[in-house]
């Protein structure tokens, strides 16, 4: 099928809140329109004169896209070279001049085509009229998109654990999460489809969520990846009842087969550029017949966070108003990241990006084995019976005191802790059996208010103490008003205590140490 022949967006200029309605274009954004006319003389903007950038030229060294991430800097030899100069030389080059001065809110324009031109041929949206807006990374395209749907005292429907900047945004405007279960895919459409379906009678009053937010690959905190299936049954029920999905998919091509207990150290199987694009799971937008989803795409995980550039795939409508919102907000992104970027994608290809993705998934993939298996190899390590770090319907991996003897485990023997092995992402959850340990069924029976958090805090200032750092599973916790802080008064599974772990930043044999410190705090503070 031809982007001709497909659907254009439905209108759904209903989902706009106050805010977007009322905006308008920014005045000056007239003036630099005309100032690309050709012959005209202008004397309106205020634009710095080019010739006072104290910059005359740059170059920038990079990786080849198919190089051999596994070691230290490439040699010179093996390195590409991206030159900058101060004034236009050529045609499909940037220069200085342009990047560095006032541009337009929508990104560099070759910049743009190329993402279009990647966003077509990889992820092949439903529908034919999608526009592509650059932004400055996704917790900033997030806070936009809040502000282009979500009205004070709206419900978010969001994953049962989600990202905390994204409840940031949310929790001033005194909107409040509906919490989806997870299972080892992720948000479970079944769960779905029953909180929509009973909305009237488990809210009376409320009005019915019209935004979700998901993080669909490597979610942020549990790992898990959503598969097509399940992600074409989350889009049709979102249709039915009008819901607009923002896919905050940073992680989309850190994608992992599943980890073997048997086999930890198994070699990653690489594949090339061609193959991996066909192996990826579909993005939302590739069943979005209406428009409704909000793509976060982001350079962040794949190139550099530091460079704060990413760009939004959506409906028209929704790309004007965001675009209205960036002229007076935040403007252009980085001209320097914007250049940067466009010119090392220019000077790859399509093929030497996804060559590089590739690349770079298999490095994450090597580090989220090490991890598991460092894990694996601290204490005793079997395959979950019954449930695996609190997830329903995943293969998790239960684990037990270091020596204990396999044999010697009987099958209602509850494990200290559990995980599933991340299927994508940068991140562990591992699940802690907290009626094993003794502090904690001391602050049981003293009738703290929260004992599950009360002990967690004991539990992870102990492993700071001990000079391991972790991410407490807390933070995690969507907010769903104060009337539902406590584990109790949410309704959350008790005796149960969640930490992540990253497996992006450390080297492998560094976190292998931070496991073994780890487990003797555990030791020590579990029976």
């Amino acid at each position: 099928m031809t982007v001709q022949s497909l659907p254009e967006a439905r209108d759904l200029s209903h989902h706009l809140n106050d805010l977007a309605r009322n905006r308008f274009p920014s005045p000056l954004k007239d003036i630099f329109r005309q100032m690309q006319r050709p012959g005209i003389i202008s004397m309106a903007g205020g634009l710095p004169h080019p010739s006072l950038f104290p910059f005359v030229d740059a170059s920038v060294s990079v990786y080849p896209p198919n190089g051999d991430l596994s070691g230290p800097i490439p040699p010179v030899s093996d390195r590409m070279t991206l030159n900058f100069q101060k004034y236009p030389s050529s045609k499909g080059t940037v220069d200085l001049s342009t990047i560095l001065q006032y541009g337009s809110c929508e990104g560099l324009f070759p910049l743009r085509e190329w993402v279009r031109k990647y966003t077509l041929d990889v992820y092949q949206p439903a529908y034919s009229n999608f526009e592509i807006l650059l932004h400055e990374g996704n917790t900033s395209a997030w806070t936009k998109v809040v502000r282009l749907l979500c009205e004070p005292g709206d419900m978010i429907l969001c994953e049962e654990f989600t990202f905390p900047s994204a409840m940031a945004v949310w929790v001033p405007l005194g909107c409040k999460a509906v919490p989806i279960k997870l299972d080892g895919q992720g948000m479970r459409a079944d769960h779905l489809e029953k909180v929509l379906a009973n909305w009237e009678t488990s809210h009376p009053g409320l009005k019915r969520p019209h935004v979700m937010y998901v993080v669909p690959v490597g979610s942020n905190p549990t790992g898990s990846t959503m598969q097509a299936e399940r992600r074409k049954a989350i889009y049709e029920i979102c249709a039915r009842y009008d819901i607009i999905i923002a896919e905050d998919d940073p992680y989309t091509t850190l994608q992992f087969p599943e980890f073997d207990l048997s086999a930890p150290a198994a070699e990653v199987v690489h594949q090339s550029g061609e193959d991996f694009a066909k192996s990826l799971v579909p993005s939302f937008l590739h069943y979005d017949r209406d428009g409704r989803v909000i793509r976060l795409e982001s350079f962040s995980k794949v190139i550099s966070p530091g460079a704060r550039l990413g760009y939004f795939v959506c409906n028209p409508l929704f790309a004007e108003r965001l675009l209205r919102a960036t002229e007076v907000e935040s403007q252009t992104p980085s001209g320097w990241s914007q250049g940067i970027i466009y010119s090392l994608l220019e000077a790859w290809g399509q093929a030497g990006y996804l060559s590089w993705l590739s690349r770079l998934r298999d490095v994450y993939q090597s580090r989220r084995d090490g991890l598991c298996a460092a894990i694996a190899q601290s204490f005793t390590a079997l395959p979950a019976r019954d449930y695996a770090a609190g997830v329903e319907g995943a293969e998790g991996i239960a684990l037990y005191h270091a020596g204990t003897d396999p044999k010697s485990i009987k099958p209602d023997q509850r494990p200290v802790a559990t995980f599933v092995p991340p299927t994508g992402g940068m991140f562990l959850w591992l699940s802690f059996s907290l009626s094993l340990a003794p502090r904690f069924r001391e602050l049981v029976a003293q009738g703290v208010e929260d004992p599950e958090k009360q002990f967690m805090d004991e539990f992870w200032q102990a492993l700071a103490e001990n000079l391991v750092l972790l991410t407490p599973g807390s933070y995690y916790v969507p907010w769903e008003g104060k009337d539902k802080i406590t584990t109790g008064a949410r309704g959350a599974a008790r005796e149960i205590g969640y930490l992540r772990f990253a497996f992006s930043y450390e080297d492998p044999d560094v976190m292998a140490e931070g496991i073994k410190r780890m487990q003797q705090v555990v030791s020590k503070m579990f029976d």
